[in-house]
C-alpha cells in the first residue's frame, strides 16, 4: 500500500476573493512616500482598483507600512493615504487605499469606468 503523495499534483484552489472592487490591469504613474520619509519612490501600478493597487518593487515595503501616494490619472494628481497589505519579496506590494483627498475617489472611479473590459 502506498502512502499519499505529500506534494499532490492536483491544483489547490485559493480561498474566496476578498476584494470589494474589481481590479484592472493598467499601468499608472504613482509616487509613494512612506510616512516619516521625504524620499519619493516613482513607480507604476501593475493593477488598480477603487480599493488599492499593486506596485512592483525589488525591495518591498514592510507589511503595515503607512504611506502617502499620488496617482497620476490623465495628468491629474490624486492624493491618497494608503497601507501596504501584501508583500512579495523581490516582487512588490499590494497597497490598500485608506483615504482620498478632495474628490480623488470620484476621479478614480470615473477613470476606472472608462477602461475597456
Amino acid at each position: 500500500m502506498s502512502s499519499p503523495d505529500p506534494h499532490p499534483t492536483t491544483p489547490v484552489l485559493a480561498g474566496p476573493d476578498r476584494r470589494r472592487y474589481p481590479r484592472f490591469t493598467t499601468q499608472v504613474q504613482i509616487e509613494i512616500h512612506q510616512d516619516g520619509s521625504d524620499v519619493p519612490m516613482h513607480l507604476e501600478t501593475t493593477d488598480l482598483s477603487r480599493g488599492g493597487c499593486y506596485v512592483q518593487l525589488m525591495m518591498p515595503l514592510s507589511l503595515g507600512t503607512r504611506l502617502h501616494a499620488t496617482l497620476w490619472l490623465d495628468g491629474s494628481p490624486i492624493r491618497i493615504r494608503g497601507l501596504a497589505v501584501t508583500r512579495h519579496p523581490q516582487f512588490g506590494n499590494g497597497i490598500m487605499f485608506v483615504d482620498f483627498e478632495a474628490d480623488g475617489e470620484q476621479l478614480l472611479k470615473r477613470y476606472l469606468a472608462a477602461i475597456p473590459t
